[in-house]
């Protein structure tokens, strides 16, 4: 099973940016949707960002549009996924985690076939 890998997580103050990275190892993920999603403690995974292939379309959470911004970088042998995050809030606070699956994009979490391990962001008041 292909394993996503995610970075760039950490602690930030309120207000503070952070800019998380997704590395997708092969090339097939250019033809997959990516998305971000979240989960704090005690509380259900839930959707954040998803970004169709080519990148042409973009789906967002109310609870970050506005503030996160979801893009990719098709290479020519791996697919890299960032999510800037911008205006960090502490109810940002969460595991996020990265996924791919091969439907069209939209604010949706089902069908994601491949997942990352998840890396921690954590902003302090």
């Amino acid at each position: 099973q292909v394993q996503l890998v995610e970075s760039g997580g950490g602690l930030v103050q309120a207000g503070g940016s952070l800019r998380l990275s997704c590395a997708a190892p092969e090339r097939t993920f250019s033809s997959y949707t990516m998305g971000w999603f979240r989960q704090a403690p005690g509380k259900d995974r839930e959707f954040v960002a998803a970004i169709s292939w080519g990148g042409g379309s973009t789906y967002y959470a109310d609870s970050v549009r506005g503030r996160f911004t979801i893009s990719r970088d098709d290479a020519k042998n791996a697919v890299t996924v960032y999510l800037h995050m911008n205006s960090l809030k502490p109810e940002d606070t969460a595991v996020y985690y990265c996924a791919a699956r091969y439907l069209p994009a939209n604010v949706g979490m089902a069908g994601y076939d491949y997942w990352g391990q998840g890396t921690q962001v954590t902003v302090s008041s």
